[in-house]
């Protein structure tokens, strides 16, 4: 059971980390962005450093940092070169790591084949159209707006003018600190609870059509006061869902894939000592089967003594 459920995992991490290796450009659209010692540098190698980068700084875009990426990619471009000067290639450990690296890029080259063929139009809006029929698909949904400010005092002066009869639009255009009140009177339209921060969501779905908060609602972003217009039951489309029903089916695909290489190859098994493994009679390797209830322990009295 803890193996399958092991396996299951690091395919689905797999599966996850696919995307980004998918970004790499075609051949026709990496250009030469530099030349080291004769040695040219492809696009591709800036954008592979700027995928090693921490989080934060992928958010930034390539432009902005090209020409700390590009050095950064010449950089390891000097130091493989140097490496090659040196014949490490032929060093037994380098050759075992190129292996490695190359079954790596070619097991998710196959899979990334295998998702692409598999992840059709047709498939996932046959799945869509599966999903839309579970129960708890269609969800509630309501339509608010806000005013964002940056202190609880000033979230609770809003209030008081609420209380006193002010428009809410009019308020949000002078008050909040969102971009877009003041444009839209802080309209946020239709939303389901999992698309909002917890806090907001929490508060929100708390207030029936025409009511205000009377506290001020802390989130990440600072103090908000909501106000709700309606509330309906939606569904959410094919485009929105269209994400997770791909994630989904790319991780059925490569569950499948793996189990029909499994059944057509011949495993041996070892242990880390490289002796041979003895593999326990079927339905007890790994623990109990899926599904089989544990097994009781025998309370005190039943096949045991205690000692004063």
């Amino acid at each position: 059971m803890f193996g399958t459920t092991l396996v299951a995992l690091s395919l689905g991490l797999l599966v996850l980390s696919l995307p980004a290796h998918a970004q790499q450009a075609a051949p026709a659209e990496d250009p030469v962005v530099a030349i080291v010692d004769g040695t040219e540098v492809h696009r591709s190698e800036v954008e592979a450093v700027a995928r090693a980068l921490p989080e934060q700084y992928r958010q930034v875009p390539l432009p902005q940092i090209y020409g700390m990426l590009l050095d950064r990619a010449i950089d390891f471009r000097l130091l493989a070169n140097a490496a090659e000067e040196q014949d490490l290639a032929e060093d037994p450990d380098v050759q075992t790591a190129l292996e490695q690296a190359r079954a790596g890029v070619l097991r998710d080259a196959y899979v990334r084949q295998e998702i692409q063929k598999g992840t059709t139009e047709d498939r996932l809006r046959a799945r869509y159209e599966e999903m839309s029929d579970d129960e708890g698909f269609t969800q509630e949904e309501v339509h608010a707006r806000h005013i964002l400010v940056g202190s609880e005092a000033e979230a609770q002066e809003v209030i008081g003018e609420l209380e006193g009869g002010a428009e809410f639009a009019a308020l949000a255009e002078e008050h909040s600190v969102d971009p877009s009140a003041r444009s839209n009177g802080g309209d946020l339209g239709f939303f389901r609870r999992e698309q909002m921060v917890p806090e907001f969501a929490e508060a929100a779905f708390a207030l029936a059509p025409g009511e205000h908060t009377k506290k001020p609602v802390q989130s990440q972003f600072g103090w908000h006061v909501i106000e709700v217009l309606d509330r309906r039951m939606g569904t959410p489309s094919f485009e929105e869902t269209e994400p997770r029903l791909r994630q989904e089916l790319a991780r059925e695909i490569v569950l499948a894939l793996v189990a029909d290489l499994r059944d057509d190859a011949e495993i041996e098994r070892f242990n880390l000592d490289g002796s041979p493994m003895q593999m326990a009679p079927e339905g007890e390797q790994g623990g109990p089967e899926p599904g089989a209830a544990p097994q009781s322990q025998p309370e005190q009295g039943e096949g045991e003594q205690t000692t004063e």
